[in-house]
């Protein structure tokens, strides 16, 4: 049976109360940093030499023209399809895209594309 006030109005149960959330400390919490139970391994050496690959290493172009700086070569170069030239000197430079030769004759600087290198000829 329902319970029923003096105005004939139906009374709901009073639900009890909910209690108040818990309170968070105020005081801050330490920080401790993760330390892993077993040593890290040693960070590798990732140093690098200098320079592109293709400068050091003799099985590029440029690595091998690059040890023999100094000699007295002669190279053959490529123009268009079928035109063969040849340039004579002391091998001063090797870039990554060039060399430079100094003439015999002249002593003058001829810089040349590498690209267009199809023989090299070294004298010893």
């Amino acid at each position: 049976m329902r319970k029923q006030n003096r105005n004939n109005e139906v009374v709901r149960p009073i639900s009890p109360p909910i209690p108040p959330r818990p309170m968070r400390p105020t005081t801050p919490v330490p920080y401790y940093p993760y330390v892993p139970d077993t040593p890290m391994a040693p960070t590798p050496d990732l140093e690098v030499e200098p320079g592109p690959p293709v400068m050091k290493g003799t099985e590029y172009l440029q690595g091998y023209l690059n040890s023999i700086k100094g000699r007295f070569v002669r190279i053959d170069f490529l123009i268009g399809t079928n035109t063969f030239v040849d340039k004579e000197g002391t091998l001063v430079d090797v870039g990554i895209d060039h060399v430079v030769l100094r003439e015999a004759e002249t002593d003058d600087l001829l810089v040349c594309d590498l690209y267009s290198i199809k023989f090299v000829k070294v004298y010893y």
